[in-house]
This record gives C-alpha cells, sequence and structure tokens, in this order.
C-alpha cells in the first residue's frame, strides 16, 4: 500500500510537471508580443539561475556538518560541463523561442517533444540497445510531424522545421545532463547551465534585438513564469518525484507536455483546434508512448 501510495504521489507530481512546461509555451509565445525571442530567453534564464540560489544555498546549510559530498570532477570539469550543456540549451531554446513567432503553441509542443522519441534513436547509433518499439515510435511520431506540419508542395511551415531542428539538440542537451548528471551536484549543474545560457542569450540579443529590452516590464508575467514556475519550481517537482517515480512512468507523463502546450494554445491564444492539429497531435502523442513502453520480460 505504502508504495502505490508513493507511486500515485510521484506521479502526480510528474503530471504538475508537465502542465507546467506544457504551459510555458503560452507564456513564451505572448511575452513575444513585446519583447524578442533573445531578450525572453536571458531575462528567462537569468530569472530561473538566480532563483535556484536559493535552494542551493539551503542545500549546502543542511548538508553541513555531515558527510562532505565526493564529486567526480575536478574544479575545472565542473566548470566547464555546465557551461557546455548551457550551451547546447541556448541553441535548443533559441530555436524553439524564435519558431514560436512563426508556429502555434500546440505545434511547437508537439514537435519539441519528438526529443522523446530522438533521445533513444541516438542512443542505437551511439551503440545501445533499442527494440521494434523505438523505431514503430519514430514511425508514428514522423507521420503525426508530417500531418501536423507539411503544407502543400511538401515544405514545412518554417517555425515547425525550427521547432523540428530544435528537437535534435533538446535530445542532445538530455545526453549531455545524463552523461554528467550523476557526477556533480545537480543544482550546481542546473544554476551554471541556466546562467550560461542567459549570457549567451544577452549576447545574442543585444547584438540582434538592442531595443528589445524596452519590453521587459510589458513581459514581466510570462518572465515569472518561464523563470520561475518552468525552471525553478518544475526543476525541483521533477527531482523530488524522480527519487521514486518509475523511469517509464516518468517518460510517458513528461511527453505529455505536448498535450498542454495545446490545450493552453486553445484556452490562452485563441488557437484553432483543426482536423490536422487532432490527428497529427494523437499520432505523435502514441509514437512517444509507444517509444517509452518497456517489453515484457521474457520468462526463463
Amino acid at each position: 500500500m505504502k508504495f502505490v501510495k508513493e507511486t500515485f504521489k510521484a506521479d502526480g507530481l510528474l503530471l504538475l510537471t508537465a502542465i507546467i512546461w506544457g504551459f510555458a509555451f503560452v507564456a513564451q509565445r505572448s511575452g513575444m508580443q513585446v519583447i524578442g525571442p533573445f531578450a525572453f530567453g536571458a531575462a528567462r534564464f537569468a530569472l530561473g539561475a538566480i532563483s535556484l540560489l536559493p535552494v542551493l544555498w539551503f542545500q549546502k546549510r543542511r548538508a553541513r556538518g555531515k558527510d562532505e559530498v565526493v564529486h567526480h570532477l575536478s574544479p575545472g570539469q565542473r566548470i566547464l560541463w555546465p557551461i557546455a550543456a548551457g550551451s547546447v540549451l541556448f541553441v535548443a531554446a533559441s530555436l524553439q523561442q524564435v519558431g514560436l513567432v512563426y508556429t502555434t503553441a500546440g505545434n511547437a509542443g508537439f514537435i519539441t517533444c519528438l526529443y522523446v522519441v530522438l533521445v533513444p534513436m541516438v542512443g542505437f547509433f551511439l551503440g545501445k540497445v533499442t527494440g521494434l518499439r523505438i523505431w514503430i515510435g519514430a514511425v508514428l511520431a514522423l507521420i503525426g510531424l508530417y500531418i501536423l506540419s507539411i503544407g502543400t508542395g511538401f515544405t514545412l511551415a518554417p517555425g515547425d522545421l525550427l521547432e523540428f531542428i530544435g528537437a535534435f539538440f533538446w535530445a542532445s542537451h538530455i545526453l549531455v545532463i545524463g552523461h554528467i548528471g550523476s557526477r556533480m551536484d545537480a543544482l550546481e549543474l542546473s544554476i551554471g547551465q541556466f546562467a550560461t545560457c542567459a549570457f549567451l542569450s544577452l549576447i545574442a540579443a543585444l547584438l540582434r534585438e538592442p531595443h528589445s529590452f524596452a519590453g521587459l516590464m510589458p513581459a514581466a508575467i510570462p518572465i515569472l513564469y518561464g523563470g520561475i514556475l518552468s525552471t525553478c519550481v518544475a526543476y525541483t517537482l521533477q527531482v523530488i518525484a524522480q527519487r521514486t517515480a518509475h523511469p517509464a512512468h516518468a517518460s510517458i507523463i513528461f511527453s505529455m507536455e505536448a498535450l498542454f502546450a495545446a490545450i493552453g494554445g486553445v484556452l490562452f491564444l485563441s488557437e484553432p483546434v483543426t482536423a490536422r492539429l487532432t490527428a497529427g497531435g494523437l499520432l505523435m502523442f502514441a509514437g512517444m508512448i509507444c517509444s517509452q513502453l518497456e517489453p515484457k520480460k521474457r520468462r526463463s
């Protein structure tokens, strides 16, 4: 009974995290009505890094007097890895942010979540075992992407193309975090990568959007949502939930981020519920879930 209760609680927290991340697409799109995509990213990730500092301080304070944490990386590596992760995050987030200028929140959410299928596929090319369900999921997701995004003349809409390219960088970011995450403090890694992403976004904004920061105050609410809820709060919920959540549950529930992005676009941005959105989204969602289902163990 206790195990079932813990599982239910963990899955509930994961679902809340997916809801927050899904509705973040609405905040990002609405914020860019008054501010440029790079300026929005700079403000969002800077706020995210700053909001995690008190959490890190509290963690260090609680750990004071206990056994010292053993780091498996040198001081130089503990600086370089967050910079590397933050650089990949910058490319992924920038492509997503710019793509949202030219596409809907629903499309962006579904296409971004292709990383759920791409991560195990990339793992296959790196020599990891990949089951048939991964390839079935990939085919379903690609068919869904075609229905959702491909227009007449076999062309991909500009915003959807940027989101599609960005999905590969989101997958790369997950692989980088998976490689290094267990060898250094999770909060230090997150703060370092958010700070790196904020700095690179600031440079890009100053070069491409010199007058964009004038819209900071009008975009305050979307920035606060993206910086605090979508990073600090959702990150903390994810860490708490994944201590007890089943990995397959976590992957499937996180893929529902796309569904909530579409719901948010309809509710708050008056985006239409089209047959293409429904059919393409359902196929992509089915592909995401199929790719994460665990095969039944063979009987000995």
